[in-house]
């Protein structure tokens, strides 16, 4: 039998531990995107009117970028300890770059006339936020959405080195037991799943913007 044949066959005869491993990494990525929307998308807003602020706030999200997925688990480590929390801290995290900043680019770089033609109807900058910058910022901030969740998918890959369980275990138990198949058990589903919301989430955004993208 090959790998992936004896993977399978793994997943057939031990299906609470896979479906508890699985359920583990979807809460973690989950709840991290949950986070860094409800971080990321407020703050976009917030830094909109301030230049210096926003600077900053830029400047440091792609400071985050540059972190490798385990050096950001690593440094929660000693902050928060081990287990689930500690890996959704980092996830979010490393989710909160490509959504701060596709929002940001999105609300900043609506045209300058559609905003001056809604200021001189008399719309205040509040309105103007919620019926004309956020609509048409709307693409900008599902892209940055739909990169942040394939990339916690596959950092939470890294979680079981500091405890957060999910599919990344049976990777570890793999490399340090030398068992390709045990490794497989948790590489494949990673992989589709992040492939698989790559596919759906590109789908969506086509469905719901793919008339204002073609203008």
């Amino acid at each position: 039998m090959n790998l992936l044949g004896q993977a399978i066959d793994w997943i057939i005869q031990n299906p609470e531990e896979f479906n508890r491993a699985l359920g583990q990494h979807l809460l973690m990525s989950i709840t991290a995107i949950v986070f860094a929307l409800a971080i990321g998308l407020p703050l976009a807003v917030l830094i909109l009117r301030h230049g210096s602020m926003a600077a900053a706030a830029i400047n440091s999200v792609n400071g985050l970028r540059t972190l490798p997925s385990l050096a950001i688990l690593a440094i929660m480590m000693p902050i928060l300890g081990i287990g689930l929390w500690p890996s959704i801290v980092a996830l979010t995290i490393l989710a909160l770059p490509p959504i701060l900043i596709n929002a940001y680019i999105g609300l900043r770089d609506v045209d300058a006339d559609v905003i001056e033609a809604a200021t001189g109807m008399g719309m205040s900058e509040r309105q103007i936020l919620r019926k004309i910058r956020i609509p048409l910022a709307a693409p900008a901030m599902f892209a940055g959405l739909r990169t942040a969740s394939v990339q916690v998918l596959a950092g939470a890959t890294l979680a079981p080195f500091i405890g957060g369980g999910g599919l990344g275990d049976f990777i570890a138990v793999g490399i340090a037991g030398m068992d390709q198949a045990r490794l497989l058990v948790g590489a494949v589903p990673i992989a589709l799943l992040a492939l698989g919301t790559e596919f759906l989430l590109g789908q969506t955004e086509r469905l719901l913007f793919g008339e204002r993208r073609a203008a």
